[in-house]
Parts: C-alpha cells; sequence; structure tokens
C-alpha cells in the first residue's frame, strides 16, 4: 500500500515552542486549508481511546487481591444501572446502590468509622484499574499513622461519585472518600479523581464535596495527590465540614 502524505507542503504555527509545555491540542500546524494528516489521524487515536476508557471495566478480582496487603476487608457492590448503556443514559442510576447492595450494607453491624474507600469505576475504569491502588499505597500509611479508623474498602460497579455518600452513610463514617474515573479527555483518558464528603448521606450534591483531580503520571502524580488529599481529609475531619467551606491551603505559608 502507499505511503499516505499530505498533498502539500507542512506550514507549522508560529507558537509551536508552546507544545512543550502541554498535552494539549495546540499549534497544529496547516496543510493548504487542513491541519496535517497526521495530525488528523493522532486525533482519530486519541479519540478512540477516550472511547475505550468510558466503556473500560473494572478488573475487581486485580484490585480486590492488591488491596489484601491493606489487611482490610474488601465489598463489591453494583449501583442500580444494570449495565453500561443504562449508567450513561441514566447518571441518576449510578449515584444510587441497588437493593441487593443497600441490604448488604444495612445486614452489617458496623461500628462508627472515621473513614470509608470506595473504588468505583465512573467514566474510566482504564484509570482506576491503573492508580486506585498506587493511590492508596501512598494514602493508607498516613492514616494509619494518624490512627484513623476505616471502614472496609469499598468496590463499586458502575458508580458515580454520589454513591460513596450512601455508602459512608450506611456504614456509619465520618468521612467517605470515593477514588473514580473522570471523564476522558483528547488528551487523558486515564485520569481519576478523588472526592471527599464529611457527614455523607444521600441527597448531597457538589458543594457538599471536595476534589482532588487529574491524579495520573502525566498530571497530578499518586504521592502529591495523597498529601492533598490526606491534608483535606485532616481539616474536614477537624473542621466537621467539607466543600465550598474547605479549601485547599496546604501549600499556603503557616499551613
Amino acid at each position: 500500500m502507499d505511503e499516505i502524505t499530505n498533498s502539500q507542503p507542512i506550514v507549522n504555527d508560529t507558537w509551536m515552542a508552546l507544545r512543550e509545555f502541554t498535552a494539549a491540542r495546540i499549534a497544529l500546524g496547516r496543510t493548504g486549508n487542513s491541519i496535517p494528516l497526521q495530525e488528523l489521524f493522532d486525533f482519530k487515536l486519541a479519540h478512540a481511546h477516550a472511547r475505550d476508557a468510558v466503556f473500560s471495566e473494572l478488573d475487581i478480582p486485580g484490585i480486590t487481591n492488591s488491596l489484601n496487603q491493606f489487611d482490610n476487608l474488601v465489598f463489591t457492590l453494583h449501583s442500580k444501572a444494570t449495565n453500561r448503556a443504562k449508567y450513561l443514559k441514566r447518571p441518576d442510576y449510578g449515584r444510587k446502590l441497588n437493593e441487593a447492595s443497600t441490604q448488604y450494607l444495612e445486614s452489617i453491624i458496623s461500628p462508627q468509622t472515621d473513614i470509608t474507600i470506595v473504588i468505583a469505576d465512573g467514566l474510566s475504569a482504564t484509570a482506576v484499574n491503573q492508580y486506585a491502588v498506587s493511590m492508596l499505597e501512598c494514602l493508607m500509611p498516613k492514616l494509619l499513622n494518624a490512627s484513623l479508623k476505616l471502614s472496609p474498602f469499598v468496590i463499586v460497579k458502575q458508580g458515580r461519585v454520589a454513591v460513596a455518600d450512601e455508602i459512608g452513610y450506611l456504614l456509619r463514617s465520618k468521612l467517605s472518600i470515593i477514588l473514580i474515573g473522570e471523564r476522558p479527555g483528547l488528551s487523558a483518558p486515564d485520569s481519576m479523581g478523588a472526592y471527599l464528603t464529611f457527614n455523607p448521606q444521600p441527597g448531597l450534591t457538589d458543594e457538599s464535596r471536595n476534589c482532588v483531580s487529574n491524579i495520573r503520571p502525566d498530571g497530578l502524580n499518586m504521592q502529591l495527590a495523597a498529601d492533598k488529599l490526606f491534608y483535606l481529609i485532616c481539616q474536614s475531619l477537624q473542621r466537621k465540614l467539607s466543600g465550598i467551606d474547605l479549601k485547599d491551603n496546604s501549600g499556603l505559608i503557616g499551613e
């Protein structure tokens, strides 16, 4: 097969040097009235990676096996979204546990704990499969050194952020944390977010939560993300709040 090439010379963009500072699709240049052919192919490949991330599946056996290093129980639950199509069409279903999962947690006699940690696929199970356990390997020593009491880990299939509020409430935790795959972008199909809610309960909305976003090697690395999240955890438990009233001042002098 003949090699596919541009029919006209490629004209570089005048601010092409800025590309070394970002993965965003900037300064692509042009050939005639269009972008260069290679840039078009790169865009289509990035779009395919983003679609694959949305439809990727949690590696529950692998995550569960890796979580065993923390010597804690692991529960596997499911949201009301019975499949991926329903999850994407009905976001509200991903925010709630299905009946069987709710009944299971209600049947547990759980002592009050400080933190419940939830792991959910979100919109990129790829990110969670790759980074959730690595993030916890950085975070867990901090939590244990602070003598914080943890509920069993909870893995949720077809979950969205708010599902952690219901789980934290049913497990009687002061605070819930969810590690979840973020919506893929064309330069980041593997981005994970961590959301924190004090006094979790069903019906809370986004202003009640704090988020540490873009957790991945090319974004916020695991150690720095764990440091930020631990700061927010300590501040949240101390001040008994989360969300818009809780700011990340960890980088300020005197903090």
